[in-house]
């Protein structure tokens, strides 16, 4: 059993791809948190997906925005586990960071975290970067990435 890396742009996805990225964030997101909002903001289209299958199923994703776009700096969003406890979290924020700095050539990322996860993006390098406010009726924090040399 080894997990998959799957990166691609909008355009590259395949509608069965796009599926099941969507139907994931649906189920996490609007089903599990119980949370409605509009996820389909126009930034997939600019985007690039990223996300971890493990024997074909998704178990983790995620969503690198250029700047300008979903935020004013590029920003990682949409990150998702479906099985916690695994590391896939912590393994798919890394490659988010990673291609942040490699396609878009980030020195710093932003996110708007659920504040519930702060501790966990604290461990991949994020530095809380605003006081908490509610998006979506859940509370959030902005966090930023910064690269250092």
């Amino acid at each position: 059993m080894s997990i998959v890396l799957h990166k691609k742009t909008f355009q590259e996805l395949t509608t069965d791809e796009l599926y099941e990225l969507l139907r994931v964030r649906s189920e996490v997101f609007v089903v599990e948190q119980n949370c409605v909002y509009q996820d389909l903001d126009g930034d997939d289209q600019c985007s690039i997906h990223l996300w971890l299958t493990l024997e074909g199923k998704t178990v983790a994703l995620a969503r690198v925005c250029p700047a300008g776009t979903h935020m004013h700096e590029i920003s990682i969003g949409r990150v998702i586990t479906t099985e916690r406890g695994r590391g896939y979290g912590k393994q798919i924020m890394l490659y988010a960071i990673d291609t942040a700095v490699k396609c878009f050539h980030a020195t710093c990322i932003d996110i708007e975290a659920q504040e519930y996860a702060k501790g966990f993006y604290e461990n991949v390098g994020f530095k809380q970067s605003s006081d908490s406010f509610m998006l979506d009726g859940i509370p959030h924090i902005r966090m930023t990435w910064t690269k250092t040399s």
